[in-house]
């Protein structure tokens, strides 16, 4: 059976983006891109929000036609391109490219029936639409990648819960720029 995979990139005091939505203090190298490129090659979908899903759909459709681009974020816009998006959103997006799936609901059902298809995992991203699987009980796994900077303030990698949740560490990994992935299964 397929599992959802919650993936986010955090700073160690919690948060994934800054108070006005900065990503540039991520620190991915060439070893974190490559080690990711390999985890997202094997998902059947990425299940994003429409904020999330534009701000890739920004970059990654022709991030490889990119002379800076590195081989590793060239590889990357392919994976994106090719890889099946469902997106979850109340209101519109412009594009139903590179194929993408628009979806105004969480239909927990749906969602159920997709994990018993054959295929890989999927994997689902962002604070927002990962507090409602979680409410859902649709998150099987959790890849958390600890980045080694205080942001101070932001939006947080986890929204506030009244529900306790155990997981089960399945791995560890430190990365040669610091970063450290903890990656846990719900039992």
């Amino acid at each position: 059976m397929r599992k959802i995979v919650y993936s986010l990139a955090v700073s160690l005091d919690g948060y994934f983006e800054g108070p006005n939505g900065e990503l540039d203090w991520h620190q991915v190298d060439g070893e974190l891109h490559a080690h990711m490129n390999t985890r997202f090659r094997e998902y059947s979908a990425f299940l994003t929000g429409r904020v999330t899903h534009d701000l890739m759909a920004d970059y990654w459709p022709t991030a490889d036609q990119n002379p800076a681009s590195t081989p590793e974020e060239a590889e990357f816009a392919s994976i994106w391109r090719d890889v099946p998006k469902i997106v979850f959103t109340r209101g519109t997006t412009t594009s139903t490219a590179w194929n993408t799936t628009i979806r105004h609901e969480v239909d927990a059902d749906e969602l159920r029936a997709l994990k018993h298809q054959p295929g890989g995992d999927m994997v689902v991203g962002g604070p927002n639409l990962t507090a409602t699987f979680q409410a859902l009980n649709l998150i099987d796994e959790y890849t958390i990648y600890i980045h080694p900077v205080l942001v101070g303030n932001g939006n947080p990698a986890f929204l506030d819960s009244t529900t306790l949740t155990t997981l089960d560490l399945v791995q560890t990994k430190t990365f040669t720029n610091g970063v450290v992935l903890l990656h846990y299964r719900t039992p």
